[in-house]
């Protein structure tokens, strides 16, 4: 009787029944207790039947709908707030099967939800660990630095003006934390305002290509717009956000570039959207560091990071820039060949 429906176990029992009273009646007649017809027996085994039918079905109603029902409806009422009209039963429904299955996808779900509450507590405490270290490094070094002064070193012009430029480095960097953390804050707490114009990106790429030429040369590193995609790509976005997001992904294709080497970008048509593509020929990033790289401090090179003064939240922020325009960005790489990572933006 696996996997009945209310009415078929109610008709099957019932069956049962009316065939066994059936049976007894027929015995009685046969030794003689009394004489019944064929006909008598054919109306008992109708009569018990129908009887047992209806009698079954009410008690399996109200029991399913008492017990069984209240469990349907709590895991239907947890898994969907709106409210539905579940105080009819459908006893044509294997209902018994139905709440199992009800349970079982519930229970899954319950599960999926302990493992994200796990991962998420285990990424609080890493971004708690890594912002404290991050704060304390420039605080740290800010605070030597002033600790020398006062023990003596104000006395020395040239030691106090070396450890006063120092420390106030320091000071820059700690900024750039405090206003990095505050852009991811406002970014994730869906309080960014975007506002979207009409630019044309290859433009912006060559203003921005002015802006940090002072780093490119730094490591003598060629910024170039790839052999083909010289002509106006127009698109729609915020431009100074896109501004923010092509300073990220070029400075770190200089940083993690190698001297020398050369970092191009192509626009391409997508149809409804262009792709704008960053790729350096540099030291790549290794697999396994991918699904990781847009995290919040998350590092592949540390001391090279810090060596550029990095915050470790530029691709992070890049991540939530263009997901606010409701675009995508990805990224691809090969140790020893370099790295592309590539955006979308919708076509003007």
């Amino acid at each position: 009787m696996k996997n009945q429906t209310p009415r078929q176990l109610a008709f099957i029992v019932a069956g049962l029944t009316a065939l066994l009273s059936s049976i007894v009646v027929l015995l009685l007649s046969a030794v003689g207790i009394f004489k019944i017809s064929f006909w008598l027996i054919l109306l008992n085994f109708v009569v018990v039947f129908l009887a047992s039918y209806f009698i079954l079905l009410f008690y399996l109603e109200r029991f399913l709908y008492r017990k069984i029902k209240l469990i349907y409806k709590r895991i239907a009422d947890r898994k969907s707030p709106k409210k539905e009209d579940r105080e009819k039963l459908d006893m044509d429904k294997d209902l018994i099967g139905e709440v199992n299955e009800q349970v079982e996808e519930w229970a899954e779900e319950q599960a999926k939800e302990l493992d994200l509450m796990k991962r998420t507590e285990a990424y609080r405490k890493e971004f708690l660990g890594n912002v404290s270290h991050e704060l304390k490094t420039p605080i740290f070094t800010i605070s030597g630095y002033l600790e020398t002064l006062l023990d003596g070193a104000l006395d020395d012009p040239i030691k106090r003006r070396d450890y006063v430029f120092k420390a106030n480095k320091g000071i820059d960097r700690l900024n750039r934390i405090v206003q990095d953390l505050e852009t991811i804050s406002e970014l994730e707490g869906d309080r960014l305002i975007l506002d979207v114009t009409t630019f044309d990106i290859k433009e912006l790429t060559e203003e921005v290509f002015e802006e940090i030429e002072h780093i490119a040369d730094m490591r003598d590193v060629l910024l170039e717009i790839k052999k083909g995609t010289d002509g106006k790509f127009m698109v729609k976005g915020d431009r100074d956000k896109i501004r923010q997001v092509l300073i990220n992904l070029l400075t770190n294709s200089i940083k993690y570039g190698k001297d020398g080497g050369r970092t191009g970008v192509g626009f391409y048509d997508m149809a409804s959207n262009i792709l704008i593509e960053v790729a350096d020929n540099g030291l790549g990033i290794a697999e396994s560091d991918l699904p990781r790289l847009f995290e919040r401090f998350y590092r592949v090179e540390k001391s090279r990071n810090r060596d550029f003064g990095g915050t470790g939240l530029g691709l992070a922020i890049v991540k939530h820039i263009i997901e606010a325009h409701n675009q995508s960005i990805n990224v691809r790489s090969l140790i020893g060949e370099g790295s592309t990572f590539g955006f979308t933006l919708e076509k003007a």
